[in-house]
């Protein structure tokens, strides 16, 4: 196939855009264009008026609901906490309504961990009420309906019930390609084009606003309706435009002709622009005949001829998962171009809907910076927004943004740790930056006044202890919040120094931020550059302490480490200058900030790279999305990756390591499956066998990014000097994690200080 020029230009953009400083001031969390007039303007779609033009991206709902698949308190505070935040128009998360023709939905039992509206009547009163209480805030609900995940589900449904994934033609499971999704017939799929239109009816009679349909993404409508997938050669859905034209042509018979209808869309898998020639050497191979733009353009059109309102679209599949799911590393309004194409389309062609209206198109991606929302409603490149993570970050985003009060909002930091990644693991979704989201049927929204206020002494100012000491002060503690360096921030002062990490440094601004104005109508202190002891805390009269002093640095035990050409990945981050001069840079340790920092370096200071760990697998239990982002840029910036190399010593030319060089050691830059949970076994995954050698790798300098440790010796050395005092040990002290696990803590804590 062809490439086509805008697609390899915006996946190449995508992995340097911070080389450019413009680019970069898109993404800052200013107040510039204030008031936002455009963004808070009305907008009619069909009959129904939204009140501005700010959509809730359908952020997982997945585990929020009962097992029966009937919202519960959980999920419709989830909602209903962002819809008193000041959007417009709400959306589910997906909905499956092909339980018994998909078996990746069901799980055991007939139980489901999504969402339900088709089991019975006994979920719509979950629905009633979650639309409702949205409601009294004057938000729209529109339900997300799914014909579910075909080749994207969880394949465990063969190990369980023996029964296969599906597909639109024999497809590799995207999980374990070993495993292949059998092609639907002709009457399952008309069975789900009945289903799809029952669903509708149903949340119409339920009271949501809008039908929803999820058709990107690489889920099984889209594995219906893209030649990638769908090599039908007979039948009625050999052309992959039928099923979705038959899909909202049914929907809109059976909810009626005023009832909004959006479509969510890619306008490209953009699989070859993603890989080029590396798919004829992988499963995807079958897969490159993919939509080209103007084919799905003009499938758009039919699709609002059958009675589509209005589409949110975007690039991507599950096999470039970054694209659909972009991570941190993506740039601020990466998909405002695609938006401006589909929008262009729809106006130069003088295209309608039924209800004689433009099409309206929404913008996604990466959107959750005030001024550049606004500009992109100014400049008419969409007519709505749409905000997914930004609105779990701070579901008061929308007020906020009215109000004039940018710098008071959470800021998204992209890592996918507590939306997608918490719930890949087995929990429900929740954010790292925000401990309340999915827990406001728990936590109020105001803390506690504590009945006794004590004198309460939090030490480290990072994230943890950030949060557990504005926390403890909300409710009335006399806190004094210690930092040993002269600026709060901890680990993030390092963390955030790389390009693609410009959330992250959003959120540091955001965390001083908070903290300076906390302290200022706040019982809150704060003290910087002062390493505590046991001394000051008893000088000082504290009556309950509490430790987030983070973690400490691994040092492999080899020879050699304590080489003047031997830094650790935190000290050059602070001070890259420690390697001028110093073209060859070896990182030991693999995980995320290995890879980073080797991106870093060889992006922004044109160094050449290598990265050795031991593990099988680069980053292991990141996020998938953040993790295949960093693997393709680190393929296309030449970074050499060696897996199941261990470091055995350091010299002044290198170092020396044991590499296992057996071809059955997995492609260390696969980014197109996802590493299970340790808790699944691929019985199809081949064994790798040891043909270890030792080997030196050349290098002017070592850059150690091996992980830290818990730093519980201050916990530890209070606990005994003060035993008669409440002692805490929180964030990277307690385990070394991320800020997800930082906040938390700090948050739960505070609450019950």
């Amino acid at each position: 196939m062809q490439q086509e020029p805008i697609l390899e230009r915006l996946t190449k953009w995508f992995g340097e855009w911070f080389l450019d400083e413009q680019y970069v001031r898109r993404g800052q969390m200013t107040q510039n264009s204030h008031p936002y007039t455009t963004m808070f303007s009305p907008i009619q779609i069909n009959k129904l008026t939204i009140k501005n033009r700010l959509v809730m991206a359908p952020m997982g709902n997945i585990s929020m609901c009962d097992e029966t698949g009937r919202p519960n308190e959980k999920m419709i505070a989830y909602f209903t906490e962002r819809a008193k935040g000041g959007v417009g128009l709400i959306t589910t998360g997906l909905v499956p309504v092909t339980h018994g023709i998909d078996n990746t939905v069901t799980e055991l039992g007939g139980l489901s961990y999504f969402p339900r509206i088709d089991r019975s009547r006994t979920v719509f009163a979950g629905w009633r009420d979650l639309v409702q209480r949205c409601h009294v805030y004057g938000s729209r609900v529109f339900l997300q309906a799914s014909a579910g995940l075909g080749r994207v589900g969880n394949p465990q449904c063969l190990v369980n019930a023996a029964k296969f994934p599906c597909s639109a033609s024999l497809n590799p499971n995207y999980y374990m390609p070993e495993v292949p999704c059998l092609p639907l017939t002709d009457h399952q799929i008309t069975k789900i084009v009945k289903r799809m239109g029952q669903a509708a009816a149903d949340a119409r009679t339920a009271g949501l606003d809008g039908i929803y349909i999820h058709a990107h993404e690489g889920y099984l409508i889209e594995q219906l309706s893209n030649p990638a997938f769908n090599r039908r050669l007979v039948g009625k859905y050999a052309d992959w435009r039928s099923f979705g034209v038959a899909l909202v042509e049914h929907i809109r018979e059976r909810a009626g002709r005023n009832y909004p209808i959006m479509y969510r869309i890619d306008l490209s898998l953009a699989l070859n622009a993603t890989y080029g020639g590396r798919m004829d050497q992988t499963h995807m191979k079958k897969f490159k005949n993919e939509r080209t733009i103007a084919q799905t353009l003009d499938y758009m059109k039919d699709l609002v001829r059958a009675g589509v309102d209005f589409f949110d679209v975007d690039l991507g599949c599950y096999d470039n998962w970054w694209l659909c799911h972009m991570p941190e590393g993506m740039p601020p309004g990466c998909y405002l171009d695609i938006a401006k194409i589909t929008r262009d389309y729809f106006t130069g062609n003088n295209i309608r809907t039924n209800a004689g209206q433009p099409v309206a198109v929404c913008a996604v991606g990466k959107l959750g910076y005030p001024d550049l929302a606004e500009e992109a409603l100014r400049n008419e490149q969409c007519d709505l927004v749409m905000l997914g993570r930004p609105l779990l970050a701070d579901p008061a985003w929308p007020n906020k943004v009215r109000a004039g009060r940018a710098e008071d909002i959470i800021p998204c930091i992209g890592c996918q740790e507590g939306c997608i990644n918490e719930f890949v693991e087995g929990g429900h979704p929740q954010c790292a930056v925000n401990p309340r989201t999915a827990f406001e049927e728990i936590y109020p929204e105001t803390p506690v006044k504590a009945e006794n206020p004590q004198k309460i002494a939090v030490i480290g100012g990072g994230p943890a202890g950030i949060t557990c000491a504005v926390t403890a002060a909300k409710r009335g503690h006399q806190v004094t919040l210690f930092e040993k360096q002269d600026t709060l921030g901890g680990r993030l002062l390092a963390g955030s120094v790389p390009g693609i990490k410009l959330d992250l440094r959003n959120y540091l601004t955001y965390l001083r931020h908070w903290a300076e104005t906390s302290a200022k109508t706040l019982p809150l202190t704060i003290r910087l550059g002062e390493e505590i002891n046991p001394q000051s805390i008893a000088a000082d009269g504290f009556e309950q302490i509490v430790v987030a002093v983070g973690t400490r640095d691994t040092v492999p035990p080899v020879p050699g480490v304590d080489l003047p050409h031997v830094f650790q990945a935190v000290d050059v981050l602070a001070d890259p200058a420690k390697l001028d001069g110093k073209s060859r840079v070896l990182i030991v340790g693999g995980g995320v900030v290995g890879c980073e920092t080797a991106y870093y370096f060889a992006k922004e200071h044109g160094k050449r790279v290598t990265v050795v760990e031991m593990d099988s697998v680069f980053m292991n239990h990141v996020c998938t999305a953040n993790r295949g982002y960093l693997l393709k840029y680190l393929y296309d910036a030449g970074v050499l990756l060696y897996n199941c190399t261990k470091l055995l010593g350091i010299r002044e030319n290198g170092a020396e390591v044991c590499r296992n060089h057996s071809d059955s050691v997995p492609n260390p830059y696969i980014c197109w499956t996802p590493i299970l949970p340790e808790n699944i076994v691929n019985p199809l995954a081949k064994k790798i066998k040891d043909e270890s050698q030792t080997e030196l790798i050349a290098a002017d300098c070592v850059v150690l990014a091996a992980g830290g440790r818990p730093n519980e010796a201050l916990f530890h050395l209070f606990q005994k000097r003060f035993p008669s005092l409440p002692v805490y040990n929180i964030g990277d002290s307690f385990a070394s994690g991320k800020v997800l696990e930082a906040t938390r803590s700090g948050y739960a804590l505070g609450l019950r200080l």
